[in-house]
């Protein structure tokens, strides 16, 4: 049972997080966490938090990088968490089918009451994006909050996951990533936004805009161009030179380590 839905969804759910703006400040982690104590797969658990060997859960982490050296440098804060890939391998080899891929939106969720803690998923996602719960004894990630964006009794506009909703500097972007008209799609477009380690051949959904420096930045705020529909051939990489791909081939080979 590999827990993949027959027809790939048209309707991708999924983030785009710009990190030419992401300060690095971790509100999206401390609300996540927050929000996913009571929700789907809580509690998220700590132990011994401040001990030689902390133990958590973790839906969202933000690593912070020196990235390039002299003028070229900066500091770069990349959050990471699940990217709901369109082929995700956590999925095809979980032995249970705990883990599986919602056919109407996409989202990759955990079914806590056939998981078994094997820990395979973990080892097959490249993106380290799944978390073992010592307490629980499963594997628990990121569901993009599925108990906000599906609660009818929350105003439309709260109705994104948690990490959206306290971003300070916006960085952070919730959508249909299968719809070319979709606002996400739209920014993905504008920006030349990026699937992350598309050679992995996942299909990962979710997408990054790079850092770009002062030159690049856009001179009006015009309409963006409508986007294609996520496939794997959009898993687009940023223009040619400049700041966007330098990052990008600088996070390939940290990630590829």
């Amino acid at each position: 049972m590999t827990g993949l839905p027959e027809n790939a969804a048209a309707k991708k759910l999924g983030l785009v997080i710009d990190l030419d703006i992401c300060v690095g400040c971790h509100a999206c982690a401390v609300n996540c966490k927050e929000w996913n104590d009571g929700g789907h797969s809580a509690p998220l658990t700590d132990e011994e938090p401040y001990g030689p060997d902390p133990l958590g859960v973790w839906f969202n982490r933000i690593h912070t990088y020196e990235a390039g050296d002299g003028p070229d440098g900066r500091t770069v804060h990349f959050p990471r968490s699940c990217l709901h890939c369109e082929e995700p391998a956590c999925v095809t080899v979980c032995p249970t089918g705990a883990s599986y891929k919602r056919a109407a939106d996409g989202i990759v969720l955990v079914n806590a009451d056939t998981c078994i803690g094997c820990k395979l998923c973990s080892w097959a996602c490249p993106y380290g994006a799944r978390e073992y719960d010592y307490a629980d004894g499963v594997m628990k990630k990121c569901t993009l909050c599925i108990d906000r964006i599906e609660n009818r009794n929350l105003p439309a506009e709260d109705r994104v996951p948690a990490c959206v909703s306290t971003c300070p500097a916006s960085a952070r972007h919730f959508g249909d990533l299968g719809d070319p008209q979709s606002d996400v799609s739209r920014l993905v477009a504008e920006r030349g936004g990026y699937a992350l380690m598309p050679e992995m051949e996942l299909k990962p959904v979710n997408r990054y805009l790079p850092p770009r420096a002062p030159a690049d930045a856009p001179a009006s705020t015009a309409t963006a161009p409508a986007a294609p529909p996520v496939t794997d051939e959009t898993t687009a990489r940023a223009p040619a030179g400049g700041t966007g791909s330098r990052f990008l081939d600088w996070v390939d080979r940290t990630l590829s380590r």
